[in-house]
């Protein structure tokens, strides 16, 4: 079992920075594949990114690639995600997601925090 918290959402201009995070519980949470989604009012829950267990396999949507870095720190069960040149575009609330391994489902989710950017 893995519970997940979000944190660090907020209010940020257009062009600025944000970094959200998420404190997974659970003692196998370094074995997970973890993930980034978002979902903007009257919209369906998108991907953002993912990264593997042992951080070397990331993946990132097309609309943030080049601006979103995500990251992980198993010694404090925590996922990033670093945002760059937010666009109101990226207003939603980003959800932290895991599950087993990269070929299963996303069995755990965090309550999501939410991104306002403003033009």
């Amino acid at each position: 079992q893995v519970q997940l918290v979000e944190s660090g959402g907020g209010l940020v201009q257009a062009g600025g920075s944000l970094r959200v995070s998420c404190a997974a519980s659970g003692r196998t949470f370094s074995m997970h594949h973890m993930a980034w989604f978002r979902q903007a009012p009257g919209k369906e829950r998108e991907f953002v990114a993912s990264i593997g267990a042992s951080s070397t396999d990331t993946g990132y949507a097309a609309s943030v690639k080049g601006r979103f870095t995500i990251s992980r720190d198993n010694s404090r069960n925590t996922v990033y995600l670093q945002m760059n040149g937010l666009k109101p575009e990226d207003t939603a609330v980003y959800y932290c997601a895991a599950r087993p391994e990269p070929s299963s489902k996303f069995l755990y989710w965090g309550q999501g925090t939410q991104v306002t950017v403003s033009s």
